[in-house]
């Protein structure tokens, strides 16, 4: 990460979300980076960024407040075979980030490209107000009731039809009493083999 204000403070949580090993260079940074620093989460170079920050990178994410210095790390990462995106700047973008709702194992991401992220970010805000946090919990129900229904000798057809009712039935209806239920209100469709 080339930059450590808010923009890039965003970026780093979404990455360290994903699991990944930052590093940020940087002269100053937000103080939530600074306290990732502190705590080890990121590391942090106290400086101005140079070209061979880039050796052995897979991906960088230029944001700093500068167009002029995202547009040289960019080529830089050409030059590097790294992949880059500079933020808020299409045509310097190897990859374009996506606004994206989690809830739990539940991921949405909204992207246009690089056209408009303020729409991204628009939509992703409209989808967390309707998707609540209670989807985590569903998603994990959805996935035992998924686990429970494969465990059983069942015509897959039957077992489809099942896991459709399940989530039609919305984030409050998926106890494993009701997977119970449903499979056994299903059972003159079962097949022993």
């Amino acid at each position: 990460m080339v930059g450590a204000g808010e923009i890039a403070e965003a970026k780093i949580a979404s990455l360290l979300v994903s699991g990944a090993r930052v590093r940020v260079v940087a002269p100053q940074a937000q103080p939530a980076i600074q306290e990732w620093a502190r705590i080890g989460e990121v590391q942090w170079e106290l400086r101005e960024f140079k070209p061979a920050d880039l050796e052995g990178v897979f991906l960088v994410i230029a944001a700093s407040d500068s167009s002029s210095l995202n547009a040289t790390v960019f080529q830089e990462a050409r030059k590097h075979n790294a992949l880059c995106n500079a933020v808020d700047d299409p045509e310097n973008c190897d990859f374009y980030y996506p606004a994206v709702v989690r809830r739990g194992d539940l991921q949405i991401a909204v992207s246009t490209a690089g056209h408009s992220p303020a729409l991204a970010q628009h939509l992703r805000q409209q989808l967390e107000e309707l998707i609540g946090p209670e989807y985590s919990a569903w998603v994990e129900s959805l996935g035992d009731a998924r686990q429970q229904l494969f465990a059983r000798d069942m015509d897959p057809e039957v077992r489809r039809r099942l896991l459709h009712e399940l989530v039609s039935r919305g984030p409050a209806g998926t106890t494993a009493r009701e997977v119970e239920d449903l499979a056994s209100a299903a059972k003159e469709t079962v097949h022993v083999r």
